[in-house]
């Protein structure tokens, strides 16, 4: 059987589909390819209010890229504490955080070079 490429679009629908599926809140798409020097194509960011909203932001993003892409993340990071849990899809790095943790690192500010796109939720 052999893998079927999952296009990097197909991708970002798929996590950002798996976050709105369990009310995922502040989702940004950070697209780092016009920087030089990156670790990856493009960051997703949201935060979820609790430990137990982040675990299962997690839980689902990998459930509906499973489901969807036959995909599953190269590594994740940080799942023990629930704080900021990195999901690493090679080219997408997904970074799930509790409000307060996202505000003190604030990654959005760090990267501020790349190109913004704002997800808006319907709920």
């Amino acid at each position: 059987m052999t893998k079927t490429e999952v296009s990097t679009d197909q991708l970002i629908t798929g996590i950002v589909k798996g976050i709105e599926e369990v009310k995922g809140n502040d989702i940004t798409i950070l697209d780092l390819r016009e920087i030089e020097n990156t670790v990856c194509d493009y960051f997703i960011i949201c935060n979820g209010t609790s430990n137990t909203q982040v675990n299962a932001i997690v839980g689902s993003v990998q459930k509906m890229v499973s489901k969807e892409l036959k995909d599953k993340p190269w590594h994740i990071e940080g799942a023990d504490n629930a704080e900021w849990v990195l999901m690493d899809y090679v080219n997408v790095v997904v970074h799930v955080f509790q409000k307060h943790i996202r505000e003190f690192y604030d990654i959005e500010g760090l990267w501020g070079d790349a190109k913004i796109t704002t997800i808006q939720a319907n709920y």
